[in-house]
């Protein structure tokens, strides 16, 4: 996840971006909050961000546990899926874990989520290492964690570990799941904006 960061961080000197807002879900919502620390953002706005845990609390475990679980049985069941798929309610139910109305995706989007996480090379090794949120007081800028309501990939409580960031906001978004774009592109959309100033409000 380092070099992870490194690399966004290399991409902001490339595009000549000094202190962006950045807004990123899951391990892009840890990303985002990474590159804050080092003095790269202007705002944040982190999804479901992961890193919110601590060693052997069992959290990153449980997580990714489920993450490795739903690629292995998409391995096996691939030659299966393009027929699976035709069904909106199997594609909300396989998919829970990625969003709540996992139905809205196409059979074709979801082919394509489960084809990236096969083709991943590096999933086990992101799964394996240790990587967290460390304490940051003060905040170099105002930073947003936004929790999907029905979120199920991450445990609730990963969101007591936010007081890492005392100052951060933290903003619950209903009827959405892990990854809220899917659910409610335009209300992740306003969300970002109302974080960034662009829009008064955050409805």
């Amino acid at each position: 996840m380092t070099d992870m960061v490194d690399a966004a961080e290399r991409y902001l000197d490339e595009c000549a971006l000094d202190r962006p807002h950045l807004a990123g879900n899951s391990m892009g919502g840890f990303v985002a909050i990474e590159l804050a620390r080092r003095g790269r953002a202007a705002t944040v706005c982190a999804f479901s961000p992961g890193g919110f845990w601590t060693s052997g609390d069992g959290f990153q475990q449980r997580a990714f546990g489920r993450l490795q679980r739903g690629v292995a049985l998409g391995r096996f069941t691939r030659p299966l899926l393009p027929v699976i798929y035709r069904s909106s309610t199997l594609r909300r139910i396989i998919l829970r874990d990625v969003a709540f109305r996992a139905d809205r995706i196409s059979a074709t989007r979801a082919l394509e989520f489960i084809d990236d996480g096969i083709g991943c090379a590096v999933l086990a090794d992101l799964c394996a290492a240790e990587w967290l949120i460390e304490y940051l007081e003060p905040p170099p800028c105002p930073i947003t964690v936004v929790w999907g309501e029905k979120e199920t990939l991450l445990p609730p409580g990963v969101l007591d570990r936010v007081e890492r960031i005392p100052q951060a906001s933290v903003i619950v978004l209903p009827d959405v799941g892990h990854v809220p774009m899917v659910d409610d592109p335009r209300l992740v959309a306003r969300t970002i904006l109302a974080r960034t100033g662009a829009i008064a409000g955050d409805d």
